[in-house]
C-alpha cells in the first residue's frame, strides 16, 4: 500500500509556490518532499517540519537555524538552502533537489567499498565540512544517511539541521543529539561539540566505508556509548585483512577519543587524506574488500564505480569502451555463382573493403584526437604541498608552468591555493600549470613608535598592515606628553596582517598636587595654574570652618601625581554653619559646658580669684544668640 497517499501535504501548494509531488523520506524532525517550485519552474526537495514538532519553540528555532546556517556557505558539495517559510503547522525549508542515493543506500547494496571508492567519497564530504568550519559552523550529525550521491556522481553533504557556531554551548537536554554510532566520546561525556567531532564522525564513517561495519556495535544504545568511551576505533585492516597501514593510520587519526589528538578541522584531515591517497599504489586504491556485494558486474566498470552516474537516454547500461564493429557490405552477383565488388576480382573487392575500413577508422582516430585525444584533466592539486602538486602533474604528462606565492589565512605554508588552468579544466597533453603556494598567514613587523605622535603612530600601523588597539596612558619623565612610550608587543614583533596593536600614551612628567584649602578660589586658581595644572570650582557649596568662598576640600589630594593640563576640583566653603547657643547662666559648670557641648560648641571657663562657685554667672554669647558651629563659648562662674 502506498502510504504517500495518507500524506495530507501531498498535493498541496505551500506559500502559493511549492507545489508538493512526492514524499522521499521521513526523519526525526522533518519529512522530505519532492516539489516543484511554479514561480521558477524547477524541481526542487521541500524539506517540512513534523506538524507535532512545530508548536515546540526550540525545535523551530534549531530548524530555522539550519536554513540560516547553510545559506551562508556556498559549495559544491553542501546541499544548497534556497528558502525558508512557514504555513500554518507547516513548518518548511526550499532546498536543492539531488537525484540519487545516499551513502547509507550504497553501502546497503555494495557493503564494504575498495579503499579509492571509499576516498573519492570522503574527500568532497571534507571539503564540504572544512567549508562549513572555516566558516565558524560543526554539523554534529555527519554519518553515511546525510550523505547524498548523486547521479551524475557528485556528492553532497545534506542535514545541517544540527548545526551550532564553533565556540558556543551544545549541551543537549535529557538526550544526545545525533546517531550515537557517529558520537565523539566528548559529545556523550559532556554534550558539547567542536569540529573535531566532526572529524570523529568521519573517521567513523570511513571505517564503515572501507570494512562494510561499524566499529562500535551492540544490542543497546548504552552498549555502543559504553564503547564509544572506553574502547579506540579498531583498525579497518583487523576486519579486512591487507588494508594498507596508511588507512589504518588515517582512521586512527581521526576517531582518537582525545579531542586534542584529532585533526583540528576538516580541512587539515582532507590533507591527510589526500597524503594517504598518494602513499598507496594502485592496486592498493583498488583492492576488492571481501565484505564487498555485487563485484561481478564491476570488473568492467572504472574505479569508482560505486557512484552512479547519469545514463544517456535509451541506454540501460554503460559502455565505457565500445569497439566500433564495422558491417560487412553484403555480397553482390552479377552472375550465378560469381561474387561481383566493385567489378573486379575477390581480392581487389577485399582490398577495397580493408581500405575503407582503414579510413573509418582513421578519420574517426582523427576527429577522437582533434576534440578529445590531445586534451587531459588537470589532476586534483589544491591542499597538496608543491612537491605533491608537481608529481601529480608530471604523472598526467603536463609540465609546471610557474610557481607563484602568496599569503592565505586558511591555506597552511607551503600548500597549494589555485592553480591556472583550474584542477579538473581540460588542457592539452604537453602544456604546463601555473600553481600558486600559499606563504601562509601574512605576517608584518611591528613598527618602532615611541616618541611618535598618538596621531602619527596610527597611520605608520596602518601602512604597515596592521590596525590600532586600546590606548592607555601613564607618565613618563623622559617621552612628550601625547607621544607613544610603547607598544604592545613590542617593536619588531611579527604579527598577522590586520591585527590589533596597542598603544601607550605618555601623559608627560608627574606634577605634585600643590595644598589649597584655605585659599580663595582665585588665590587657588592662581597656584594651580603656575603648576600647570586647571581650577574647577565645584557649582554646589558646602558649610566648612574656612571663611565663605574659600576652598574647604581639594580633589585630586595634596601631593597626588597629577598630568600637565589635568583638571584639580575645589570645594568652595559657604564658611560656618551658625547655630542657637542654649542658655546655660545659673546652671552647674559642669552641666554647662554639657549643654553647650551637644549643642555643637567649644567650651572654655572662666573662674575669677579666689571663687570657689560653681554656678555659671554669665556666659560669652547670650543664650538665643547664634554662633559658628564649632567655636568656643566662654563661661564665668560667680566671684566673692
Amino acid at each position: 500500500m502506498d502510504t504517500t497517499l495518507q500524506d495530507p501535504v501531498i498535493g498541496q501548494l505551500l506559500d502559493g509556490r511549492y507545489r508538493v509531488d512526492a514524499r522521499i523520506a521521513v526523519g526525526g524532525m522533518a519529512t522530505v518532499y519532492r516539489a516543484m517550485d511554479t514561480r521558477l519552474d524547477r524541481v526542487l526537495a521541500l524539506k517540512v517540519m513534523h506538524p507535532a514538532l512545530a508548536t515546540d519553540a526550540s525545535f523551530v528555532e534549531r530548524f530555522i537555524r539550519e536554513a540560516k546556517s547553510v545559506a551562508r556557505l556556498a559549495h559544491p558539495n553542501i546541499v544548497a538552502v534556497f528558502d525558508q517559510g512557514a504555513q500554518g503547522a507547516y513548518v518548511y525549508l526550499a532546498m536543492e533537489y539531488v537525484a540519487g542515493c545516499t551513502l547509507r543506500d550504497v553501502l546497503r547494496e555494495r557493503g564494504a567499498l575498495r579503499p579509492r571508492a571509499a576516498l573519492d567519497i570522503m574527500e568532497p564530504v571534507l571539503a564540504a565540512l572544512g567549508a562549513a568550519h572555516r566558516a565558524g559552523l560543526v554539523h554534529r550529525d555527519m554519518k553515511p544517511e546525510n550523505v547524498l550521491i548523486g547521479d551524475d556522481g557528485r556528492v553532497k553533504v545534506a542535514d545541517f539541521g544540527l548545526v551550532r557556531a564553533v565556540g558556543t554551548a551544545t549541551e543537549t537536554t535529557g538526550s544526545l543529539l545525533g546517531t550515537v554510532s557517529y558520537l565523539a566520546p566528548e559529545q556523550i561525556e559532556h554534550g558539547t561539540a567542536d569540529t573535531r567531532a566532526d572529524v570523529y564522525a568521519c573517521g567513523v564513517v570511513l571505517y564503515e566505508m572501507l570494512t562494510g561495519g561499524r566499529p562500535h556495535t551492540g544490542s543497546t544504545a548504552a552498549q555502543v556509548i559504553h564503547q564509544h568511551l572506553n574502547q579506540d576505533v579498531p583498525a579497518p585492516s583487523a576486519a579486512v585483512p591487507g588494508l594498507p597501514v596508511e588507512l589504518d593510520d588515517l582512521v586512527a587519526a581521526a576517531t582518537a577519543r582525545d579531542p586534542g589528538v584529532r585533526p583540528r578541522d576538516a580541512v587539515l584531515l582532507l590533507a591527510e587524506a589526500r597524503t594517504c591517497r598518494d602513499a598507496l599504489s594502485e592496486e592498493q586504491l583498488d583492492a576488492s574488500p571481501p565484505q564487498a556485494r555485487g563485484e561481478e558486474h564491476d570488473a568492467a566498470d572504472d574505479r569508482t564505480s560505486v557512484i552512479p552516474r547519469a545514463l544517456p537516454a535509451g541506454q540501460g547500461t554503460t559502455h565505457h569502451t565500445s569497439r566500433l564493429e564495422m558491417p560487412v557490405p553484403a555480397p553482390r552477383r552479377t552472375g550465378p555463382g560469381r561474387l561481383r565488388l566493385f567489378g573486379g576480382s575477390p581480392r581487389r573487392a577485399t582490398a577495397a573493403v580493408l581500405a575503407a575500413v582503414l579510413l573509418v577508422l582513421g578519420v574517426g582516430t582523427g576527429v577522437w584526437y582533434i576534440n578529445s585525444g590531445q586534451f587531459t584533466r588537470v589532476p586534483s592539486l589544491l591542499g597538496q604541498s608543491q612537491e605533491t602538486a608537481e608529481q601529480r602533474l608530471r604523472d598526467a604528462g603536463l609540465d609546471v608552468r610557474r610557481v607563484d606565492r602568496a599569503y592565505s589565512d586558511t591555506a597552511a605554508r607551503g600548500m597549494v591555493m589555485s592553480s591556472d588552468p583550474g584542477s579538473g579544466e581540460r588542457i592539452r597533453g604537453n602544456d604546463s600549470v601555473r600553481l600558486v603556494v600559499s606563504r601562509g598567514p601574512e605576517t608584518v613587523d611591528v613598527p618602532g613608535l615611541r616618541g611618535v605622535a598618538l596621531g602619527e603612530a596610527r597611520r605608520d600601523l596602518k601602512e604597515a598592515g596592521l590596525a590600532a588597539g586600546t590606548v592607555t596612558r601613564e607618565f613618563s619623565g623622559d617621552v612628550a606628553r601625547g607621544a607613544v612610550v610603547r607598544t604592545v608587543p613590542g617593536a619588531g614583533t611579527e604579527r598577522r596582517s590586520g591585527s590589533a596593536v596597542a598603544l601607550v600614551v605618555s601623559k608627560g612628567s608627574p606634577i605634585a598636587v600643590p595644598d589649597v584649602s584655605g585659599l580663595s578660589v582665585d588665590e587657588a586658581t592662581a597656584v594651580l595654574e603656575e603648576a600647570g595644572l586647571r581650577a574647577e570650582a565645584r557649582p554646589g557649596r558646602v558649610h566648612s570652618s574656612e571663611v565663605a568662598g574659600d576652598v574647604s576640600e581639594q580633589s585630586p589630594a595634596e601631593g597626588a601625581e597629577a598630568a600637565e593640563g589635568d583638571v584639580v576640583e575645589l570645594t568652595v566653603s559657604k564658611g560656618p554653619r551658625m547655630l542657637d547657643v542654649p542658655d546655660v547662666t545659673g546652671k552647674d559648670v559642669d552641666e554647662a559646658r554639657s549643654t553647650l557641648e551637644e549643642a555643637g560648641f567649644e567650651v572654655e571657663v572662666d573662674r575669677p580669684f579666689l571663687s570657689f562657685s560653681d554656678t555659671v554667672e554669665k556666659q560669652s554669647v547670650e543664650g538665643g544668640g547664634q554662633a559658628a558651629e564649632g567655636s568656643t563659648i566662654t563661661i564665668r562662674t560667680r566671684g566673692l
